[in-house]
C-alpha cells in the first residue's frame, strides 16, 4: 500500500523513511489557502515597492545591488550560481525525504511561493523521481544552497536526476517518471534552496538508525552477558536508580525485560570488564543524548526554514535567520559522539567475546577448528578498522565556522555537513552491530552455554535463523549484514 502523507498534519520520521518509495503527498483546502494568501500577500508587498530579499534585490553578499526586473529571469539568477557543488551524488532515499521535509515547510504558507510548486513536489514524490543532489558545496548557511539548487534545477529539467535506481540528464528522468518541468519565478526559486532541509532530513534519518544500533546493542548486551554466564546484578534497579540519571533508567529497565530469567554460572569474575559491567550507564549516557536529538529533530520538522517570512495576517515581510542549521548541527555533532562510543563498546564486547583467556573457555576467534579454520578473526579486524574510522571523522563540524560570503555568512553552523556525516556514521555502527550479533550466534555454536533468559533465547534464534553457523570459513560480508537485520527485526 502506497503511504500517504497530508501537508496539513505534523511531519513525523516515518514520513521520510516511507519517501524512500513513491508516497501520496495531499494539500488540502487549507493548505491551498494558506499557501494562495502568502502569495497574494508577495504581490502587494512588490505592488507597494518594499525591499523583498531575493525578489527585487541580488542575493547574499549582493543584496545591496538590484535583482533582475523580471521575476522569471530572476529565478535563472537565483539558481544558476549555485551550480558549483562537487562530490558524489546525495543517496536518493536522504535527495526525496528532502523534498518532503521542504514541501511541508513552504506548505506552511509564509514562504510567499507559488501553490503550483507545492503541487509539483507532491506529484514527484508520488513517482520514483530523486533530484541528483552534490554532496559538497553547502556551509548550512541560508540553507541547504548548493544541494537544494541541483534539485531545483533537476525539478526545471536541468541538470541530472533519478528515476528509480537510474542517474538520467534531469529532463529525461522528468520525462520517464510522467512529470512536468516546474515554472519558477525569483521568488519560488528562492524559497526551494533557502531552508535547511537536507540538513533536517539527514538528521532525522541518522537518528533513526542512531536508535536502532543503540536499542540492538543493548539486546546484544544481555546475550553476550548470558552467553558467558555473566551474575545480571549490573543491571539492578536500585544500582541504576542511586545512579541518577534518566537514561540509564530507562536503558537498565529494557536491558532487565530482555535479561529477565537470566542465572549467572558462578564461573565468571565477581565484576566483570566495563564493556559489560557500565553498559548501562555508557548506553544511558547515550539515551540522554539521543533524546536531545529527537527533540531538535521535532523542533526542526514543524518549523519554517527560509528567508524572508510573509505575515499577511500583520502585513509584515520580516527578514532574518531561520535558514541557520545551528541546531542540527550541534544534534548532529552529539550522534556522532554517540555513534563512536556506542561502536566502541560493541567493537569490545566482540573482542572479549573471542578471546579464550577471557570467554569462559570458547576458542579463539570462536573458530570451530582453530588454525584450520579462523571463525571470526576477519570480521574483527573490520570492525576494528570501521571504528577506527568513526572516530577518525568524529571531530565536531558546528564548531567550525568559517567566514565566507564576503563576510555577509561570517558564522556558519555546518549542520548540513553535520547532518550526512551522522548519517554515514549510523550506517558504519550498523556494521559492527551485526559482526557482534555474528560472533553471538557463532559462540552458540562452538560450545557457550544456552540462553537462560527468555528474551535472550529469543535474540539467538532469531540470529540462528537468519544465519548458519561459520564451518568451514567463508566470506562473511553478508552474513554481518544479515545478523544485523535480525536483532533490528526484533523491535518491529
Amino acid at each position: 500500500m502506497t503511504a500517504e502523507v497530508d501537508l496539513a498534519a505534523p511531519l513525523r520520521i516515518a514520513d521520510l523513511l516511507a519517501a524512500r518509495d513513491p508516497i501520496r503527498v495531499t494539500a488540502g483546502a487549507a493548505v491551498r489557502d494558506r499557501v494562495a494568501a502568502g502569495r497574494a500577500f508577495l504581490a502587494k508587498a512588490l505592488g507597494d515597492d518594499r525591499a523583498v530579499y531575493g525578489a527585487t534585490t541580488g542575493f547574499g553578499a549582493l543584496v545591496g545591488y538590484a535583482g533582475r526586473a523580471d521575476l522569471r529571469d530572476q529565478a535563472d539568477n537565483t539558481l544558476a550560481h549555485l551550480g558549483a557543488g562537487h562530490g558524489p551524488d546525495i543517496d536518493p532515499h536522504v535527495a526525496r525525504a528532502t523534498m518532503l521535509v521542504r514541501a511541508w515547510s513552504l506548505a506552511r504558507g509564509a514562504s510567499g511561493v507559488s501553490p503550483h510548486v507545492i503541487d509539483a513536489l507532491a506529484a514527484m514524490l508520488g513517482t520514483a523521481f530523486a533530484p541528483a543532489m552534490p554532496r559538497y558545496g553547502s556551509v548550512g548557511a541560508s540553507g541547504d544552497l548548493i544541494p537544494l539548487g541541483a534539485a531545483a534545477q533537476a525539478l526545471r529539467g536541468r541538470g541530472h536526476a533519478y528515476a528509480g535506481r537510474e542517474r538520467l540528464p534531469a529532463a529525461e528522468a522528468l520525462r520517464r517518471s510522467g512529470l512536468e518541468p516546474l515554472p519558477l519565478d525569483g521568488r519560488d526559486a528562492l524559497a526551494l534552496v533557502n531552508g535547511t532541509s537536507l540538513t533536517t532530513a539527514a538528521l532525522a534519518l541518522a537518528l533513526v538508525r542512531t536508535r536502532a544500533a543503540h536499542r540492538a546493542v543493548q539486546r546484544l548486551t544481555c546475550l553476550l552477558a548470558d552467553l558467558l554466564g555473566s551474575d545480571p546484578q549490573f543491571l539492578d534497579e536500585r544500582l541504576l536508580r542511586s545512579y541518577g540519571h534518566p537514561g540509564a533508567i530507562a536503558v537498565g529497565a529494557a536491558m532487565r525485560g530482555f535479561a529477565a530469567g537470566q542465572a549467572p554460572s558462578g564461573k565468571r569474575p565477581l565484576q566483570e570488564p566495563y564493556s559489560l559491567r557500565c553498559s548501562p550507564q555508557l548506553l544511558g549516557a547515550a539515551e540522554d543524548a539521543l533524546a536531545y536529538a529527537d527533540g531538535v529533530v521535532a523542533a526542526d520538522l514543524s518549523g519554517i526554514s527560509d528567508n524572508p517570512l510573509f505575515f499577511p495576517d500583520d502585513d509584515a515581510v520580516v527578514h532574518g535567520g531561520n535558514f541557520f542549521g545551528q541546531p542540527a548541527a550541534f544534534a548532529a555533532d552529539v550522534l556522532s559522539m554517540v555513534v563512536a562510543q556506542v561502536g566502541n563498546l560493541a567493537e569490545r564486547q566482540l573482542d572479549l567475546l573471542v578471546d579464550p583467556a577471557r570467554n569462559t573457555g570458547l576458542p579463539p576467534m570462536l573458530a570451530a577448528g582453530p588454525g584450520r579454520q579462523h571463525g571470526l578473526q576477519g570480521v574483527q579486524l573490520a570492525s576494528t578498522a570501521i571504528v577506527a574510522e568513526i572516530r577518525r571523522d568524529a571531530m565536531p563540524a558546528s564548531m567550525q565556522s568559517l567566514p565566507t560570503n564576503l563576510h555577509n555568512q561570517d558564522v556558519i553552523p555546518l549542520g548540513n555537513q553535520a547532518a550526512l556525516r551522522a548519517l554515514d556514521q549510523a550506517g558504519l555502527l550498523r556494521l559492527i552491530v551485526g559482526s557482534l550479533a555474528l560472533g553471538l550466534r557463532q559462540a552458540a555454536y562452538v560450545g557457550a552455554r544456552a540462553p537462560t533468559a527468555p528474551g535472550n533465547a529469543a535474540v539467538l534464534d532469531a540470529l540462528v535463523a537468519a544465519v548458519p553457523p561459520i564451518d568451514p570459513d567463508r566470506p562473511l560480508e553478508d552474513d554481518v549484514r544479515r545478523a544485523a537485520d535480525a536483532v533490528e527485526e526484533l523491535e518491529r
